[in-house]
């Protein structure tokens, strides 16, 4: 190493050293630790609760943990009660509701005498005349407004003979006498076969025997 490197790199090793103190000597920069902040006191009151605790529950948690079978069944059961006690209080309204209804039973209703008597001369008339098939039509088409007036939500506009003879909600006896009718019909109108006094004493009996039969009004 010659003479001017040597003094050169005694130079910056001595303005290293003099940088380091001056920053070493500042007071606006702390080496020192910072002192750790002093724990937190745990006020008396505090202690003392902890310590009734203690005192209140350890009994308890030694008979939990000697006797951990027993208190999973009892778990177990407290569970099952729960589940129980939850799908009665769900349940119980449900079915006192639908108890009810089933109580207020709808009223049944039949056509008025005077209404069926009135209809059986207007139909009587027109088969005097011979004219079956237009007299038991007559008891039909009546038939049919007795039904929609007693039961108004079992029909549509649309409603065909056949599919009103099918509702199930009509009582057995009616439902055959409303089919005989309208086989009656339908024979009469689509078929082109005549109907004879046979077959309307067959449609005016059916009519009769439906007119009996009393239909649950609408609610």
């Amino acid at each position: 190493m010659t003479a001017p490197a040597a003094a050169n790199s005694a130079e910056n090793n001595a303005a290293a050293q003099a940088a380091w103190r001056s920053v070493r000597e500042s007071s606006d920069i702390q080496f020192a630790p910072v002192p750790p902040d002093p724990p937190p006191v745990t006020p008396e009151w505090l202690k003392a609760l902890g310590e009734w605790l203690d005192w209140l529950l350890k009994p308890l948690g030694n008979l939990l943990g000697g006797s951990w079978s027993m208190v999973e069944k009892l778990l177990i059961i407290g569970a099952v009660l729960g589940a129980l006690w939850i799908a009665w209080a769900l349940l119980w309204p449900l079915w006192l509701a639908r108890k009810g209804r089933a109580k207020v039973a709808a009223p049944e209703w039949t056509p008025p005498r005077e209404e069926v008597l009135a209809l059986l001369e207007d139909a009587d008339r027109l088969a005097a005349q011979g004219l079956y098939g237009e007299a038991a039509h007559l008891l039909l088409r009546r038939s049919v407004g007795q039904i929609a007036r007693a039961r108004p939500d079992w029909l549509t506009p649309a409603s065909t003979a056949r599919e009103i003879g099918a509702i199930t909600g009509l009582p057995a006896e009616a439902r055959t006498a409303f089919g005989t009718i309208t086989a009656l019909v339908e024979r009469a109108r689509y078929a082109l076969r005549p109907l004879g006094a046979e077959d309307w004493s067959t449609a005016r009996a059916a009519y009769a025997r439906f007119a009996l039969e009393p239909l649950g009004s609408a609610a």
